[in-house]
């Protein structure tokens, strides 16, 4: 199924309607479903056009039997409820969410270019002048998640998406915390763990 690019005026649209909230019920009727754009653990993400708008969106398709064995579904509640109120050009917006019998479905804004981390396989390495420009996007977003309290605790280039601007933006927040206190959880990816977390010192950023 072919699928149009849209304007920001369209994306205007739709965060005004996901933000109406109790007003509007999506349902997976709303859309119109492209192509796979990525699997995870508990499901998959689709390129999504939302009929009403005609804006192009990434569908996020989680299995609730998974969530459920996995006991994670407290911490899909936590990731919906901090990353639907994070508003900077350089996080990946949520838009809104919906549910059926057997799934949830998050409504994301659509990085066109993908994760940083392919992107970095296929270029090899980055140049001087790219690197910094990431680097720097990277520190304004988290100074402003830790501004309103919001710990991500999982950056690493596979949560980090490229839009269609070339602008980076991060993404899953499924281990994020709102909190006011210093944490000692050894949560994120093994890879990427910092040595302080190894060693169980408190960390107030990650």
């Amino acid at each position: 199924m072919a699928i149009a690019q849209t304007n920001s005026q369209q994306q205007e649209k739709v965060s005004s309607e996901a933000s109406a909230g109790e007003k509007k019920r999506w349902t997976l009727s709303d859309f119109d479903i492209g192509k796979p754009l990525g699997r995870g653990k508990f499901g998959h993400v689709y390129l999504a056009r939302e009929k009403r708008s005609n804006h192009i969106v990434a569908l996020k398709v989680l299995f609730k039997s998974q969530l459920q064995q996995s006991q994670v579904e407290h911490q899909l509640r936590r990731e919906v409820e901090i990353q639907s109120h994070l508003r900077h050009p350089n996080i990946l917006r949520l838009y809104g969410y919906f549910y059926d019998q057997k799934r949830v479905y998050l409504i994301l804004e659509y990085a066109a270019k993908g994760e940083l981390y392919k992107e970095l396989q296929k270029c090899k390495y980055f140049s001087e002048r790219r690197a910094a420009t990431y680097v720097a996007s990277l520190a304004r977003a988290l100074i402003y998640c830790h501004g309103k309290h919001v710990i991500h605790r999982d950056i690493k280039p596979e949560n980090l998406l490229i839009g269609a601007q070339g602008e980076l933006k991060i993404a899953d927040f499924g281990w994020s915390v709102h909190t006011f206190n210093r944490r000692r959880t050894m949560c994120g990816t093994l890879d990427y763990l910092p040595p302080e977390m190894g060693m169980w010192l408190t960390i107030e950023t990650k």
